[in-house]
């Protein structure tokens, strides 16, 4: 994999303090803590994971609600050689953007080998492309899942060079391929997806002209993948009898009103928060090299290889259209499909460029476009931090806020029903329900029906609930279930159009206790 593993270079370096400036910079912004609720679930897991040795959200109550079993691991490292949890996540972010970077590059390099510098140029587009900034400081698993994409796609792109075709090189090349294959599944379930598409491009052009090859790699590949993807099967057929963690059905069945949208709404608006940045500028150099590449087919039909990178940016979008069309949090869920886009269009904008050299209008438009590029990668880096900062201050004046409260002021025997569980998981730890189905699964059936959800939370002797009004069973505050005891008051969340965190005490006669 030459283009890969060739010898660090000065410009890795420069990628490697790009990476830590943008993420430092962004932390500093929001003075720490993470954007998501989500983020801190990864955390009591990793705490849990390396304090008691148990899949645990509940300590002691074996759950399947981490998405991503990968970063869970990784996390529970840091805990286990006591590292501050905050350096320790902050870190693996940087850690995950600057691979992403320098894969980015090289894959650029592969494209345009005689481009000076195209290889700083890929790596910094991807490192300061802000949703990635703001992936990589949100202590959760999306950048560590996008540098795997890349790492994929560069593998399946080593099988166009003239390489070895004796056994036990090739069927190692497709071991590679199918460990990585593996932990990129295992930090999140999509990756399988991805390597199916470049497992099937691959079948489809022979990329080495050699069925023979072929087979042998597919096979390595599938190996090293099955062994390697077994424990965590095993872990999550122990946990929740299927292949999948329980936040999958949760999930889909929380969402499951934003289906009744048409599947092109829904592409439009899983394709709208991805549009702030500076990818929408890529989208011509994406076109013009697609173009490209389709022209060289018929004489070389390997070239399809190199378009799968924009066929998994396409497929990933459409996918959660079909499926979860969770188009909120910046687009969180579509954010690995940029990566690869931009490499695509980096590349893409040099080849239109080049291009256009011939006439005057066509370097005027073309060298107009390189400069807006330019121009919109530090804007919109610069204002993703203002965004950023804004989102953790929703977090921590709206959940973690909530769940100092919690500890302070409701006993740990008091039944708690939650939505957002993450914060309050960290803080405040202690057996609680889950109206998102995370950790209470047994209530995906009837996650939206009103009246089952309160029987429920009366069978479970509930005595106490926290949700945004949103999340209140029915989406009535005024239920006369509901007794407030505590309003967060943060100023964040009003500012940007949303409400407070709410803290009830229940009550099944309708009468609210005084106090």
């Amino acid at each position: 994999m030459k283009f890969v593993t060739n010898r660090f270079q000065r410009s890795d370096l420069i990628l490697l303090v790009a990476a830590v400036f943008a993420v430092a910079l962004y932390v500093v912004t929001a003075n720490g803590g993470f954007p998501l609720d989500d983020s801190w679930i990864h955390q009591v897991y990793g705490r849990n994971l390396a304090q008691t040795g148990m899949w645990a959200f509940v300590p002691g109550v074996p759950s399947a609600a981490s998405t991503s079993p990968m970063y869970t691991v990784l996390l529970a490292i840091g805990y286990k050689l006591y590292i501050s949890f905050k350096l320790w996540t902050y870190g693996l972010g940087i850690a995950s953007l600057w691979v992403a970077g320098m894969l980015g590059g090289r894959m650029c390099e592969r494209l345009l080998p005689t481009q000076a510098n195209i290889r700083l140029y890929g790596g910094l587009a991807v490192i300061f492309a802000w949703h990635l900034v703001w992936a990589a400081a949100s202590g959760m698993e999306t950048m560590l899942f996008s540098m795997w994409t890349l790492a994929l796609l560069a593998l399946g792109w080593r099988e166009l060079d003239a390489r070895s075709t004796q056994f036990k090189d090739v069927a190692l090349r497709g071991a590679v391929f199918g460990l990585v294959t593996a932990l990129a599944t295992i930090t999140r379930p999509e990756g399988v997806a991805l390597a199916g598409l470049i497992g099937l491009v691959s079948f489809l052009v022979q990329p080495q002209k050699s069925w023979r090859t072929f087979m042998i790699w597919g096979f390595g590949a599938a190996i090293a993948f099955l062994i390697a993807i077994s424990p965590y099967l095993a872990l999550n057929l122990h946990l929740t009898g299927g292949l999948l963690p329980d936040t999958a059905a949760a999930k889909q069945a929380e969402n499951a009103p934003l289906l009744l949208d048409s599947f092109p709404i829904r592409i439009g608006k899983m394709v709208l928060p991805l549009v702030a940045g500076v990818q929408l500028f890529f989208v011509p150099g994406v076109i013009f090299f697609v173009i490209e590449q389709l022209r060289k087919l018929r004489q070389d039909r390997r070239t399809l290889l190199l378009i799968v990178p924009v066929l998994w940016s396409v497929g990933l979008i459409a996918l959660y259209a079909a499926k979860l069309p969770a188009y909120y949090q910046h687009g969180r869920y579509v954010i690995p499909a940029l990566p690869a886009f931009i490499v695509i269009g980096v590349v893409g904008t040099f080849q239109l460029v080049s291009a256009a050299r011939k006439s005057v209008t066509g370097r005027v438009l073309t060298r107009s476009l390189a400069i807006s590029t330019l121009l919109a990668l530090t804007f919109f880096f610069f204002q993703g931090a203002t965004v950023y900062g804004r989102d953790v201050s929703i977090i921590d004046q709206e959940m973690v806020a909530s769940a100092h409260w919690i500890k302070d002021n409701i006993p740990t025997d008091q039944m708690l029903t939650i939505h957002d569980i993450g914060a309050v998981g960290y803080f405040a730890p202690r057996p609680m329900l889950d109206l998102a189905g995370l950790v209470s699964p047994e209530i995906i059936p009837f996650i939206l029906d009103e009246n089952s959800l309160w029987q429920w939370l009366q069978q479970k002797n509930a005595r106490y609930l926290m949700a945004f009004p949103d999340q209140v069973p029915g989406d009535d505050v005024n239920d006369s279930h509901l007794c407030p005891v505590f309003t967060t008051g943060g100023q964040a969340a009003i500012q940007a159009g949303g409400p407070n965190m709410t803290v009830y005490e229940l009550t099944w006669d309708g009468i609210c206790p005084k106090h």
